[in-house]
């Protein structure tokens, strides 16, 4: 099993750290790990965010187990050369189109979310995000229009062939769950969205079993707050995706504890060929100190022996032993509590 481990920038190495202590305490057999660098790590060493070397060292491997990028230094260069192009460039590479980022309130935690308590314990959701497409990918430039102002502008778009793709695989993870979908959208002023959901209520009539939704994405946000517990599986593009996502990790307490997983049409002899990370940044400020949470990291390695290599029983010895720490009450700064980024991995093992 070939694994081909980014650390990264900022907190990226510390994290990462804790999940191959995690992974080795596992003793799997037959399984080979590859070291990379990439981001603003890359880029200081060479040249380039994605180096033509860690780029296939990934094409090689199995799954790509990867921290977070990001580099205050690296603010000012051009954009292609900014560290953040490198996830960018290995979804695009790798061809992983379909993100998906779970969200559940682990018992103990209710407390340290914005949310009332008995609101927070009812969250148990996927969010299914569309990885390739939408204004991210699309045409984009700032130029001077004829009377000297500046305009940016941002193509978004969407074949329909994209959405259909992203559309089965929020419909068979529904099929795994309470077969519910819930599909978000801007239809009633965005022609994409227009065609999101037009392609979407097709392909739904392949999944009979799977009660299907419509939502605009600002409806989406409010009920995230107001009523998480409705939603089972949400798919979405793009854009809105990265934002409602974000806004479900703090409706479960914390950004250090979501995880997830890009996942392509490649499958290798052990699974699905895919990407793991963190859905946090590399949070330079903190970076060194010992102060990240490497749950997130964590749950990430669970998500990739899950998907790219079938061992469900490892996955979910790994998730458990992470709820049993949240329960104990050791916590990182993030979750109010005292633990250091080695503590939480010590606890997380002990457990194991």
């Amino acid at each position: 099993m070939k694994i081909a481990c980014l650390a990264g920038d900022g907190i990226g190495p510390e994290i990462m750290a804790e999940a191959r202590r995690v992974l080795d305490a596992l003793a799997l057999e037959n399984v080979e790990i590859f070291e990379g660098d990439v981001g603003g790590t890359g880029y200081k060493k060479h040249g380039h965010p994605l180096p033509p070397e860690t780029l296939e060292m990934c094409k090689a491997a199995d799954a790509v187990l990867f921290g977070a990028v990001g580099d205050p230094d690296c603010d000012n260069l051009e954009r292609h050369l900014r560290p953040e192009q490198a996830i960018l460039g290995l979804r695009q590479a790798l061809t992983l189109f379909a993100n998906l980022r779970p969200a559940t309130m682990f018992p103990g935690l209710e407390d340290m979310t914005a949310l009332r308590p008995e609101v927070a314990r009812t969250i148990d959701l996927l969010i299914v995000r569309e990885l390739n497409g939408d204004v991210y990918f699309g045409e984009k430039a700032i130029r001077t229009l004829d009377d000297g102002r500046r305009q940016g502008f941002d193509l978004m778009s969407y074949a329909e062939d994209e959405v259909r793709r992203i559309a089965h695989v929020a419909f068979r993870a529904a099929q795994g769950r309470k077969k519910k979908l819930c599909s978000v959208d801007k239809a009633n002023v965005l022609e994409t969205s227009q065609l999101w959901r037009d392609v979407v209520i097709e392909v739904a009539a392949e999944y009979p079993d799977v009660a299907l939704s419509h939502m605009y994405v600002d409806n989406a946000a409010m009920q995230l707050v107001r009523d998480p517990g409705q939603f089972d599986v949400v798919v979405t593009g793009n854009l809105f995706g990265d934002i409602l996502s974000d806004q479900a990790s703090m409706c479960v307490g914390s950004i250090g504890l979501l995880a997830s997983a890009s996942l392509g049409e490649t499958q290798t002899e052990y699974g699905t060929k895919g990407l793991y990370e963190p859905i946090h940044g590399s949070a330079p400020d903190i970076a060194g100190q010992g102060k990240a949470n490497p749950m997130a990291m964590i749950l990430s390695l669970a998500m990739m022996l899950r998907h790219s290599f079938g061992l469900e029983g490892q996955a979910a010895r790994i998730e458990t032993a992470v709820s049993r720490t949240l329960a104990d009450g050791i916590k990182g700064a993030d979750l109010g509590g005292s633990a250091s980024t080695v503590e939480v991995g010590d606890a997380v093992l002990a457990r194991l």
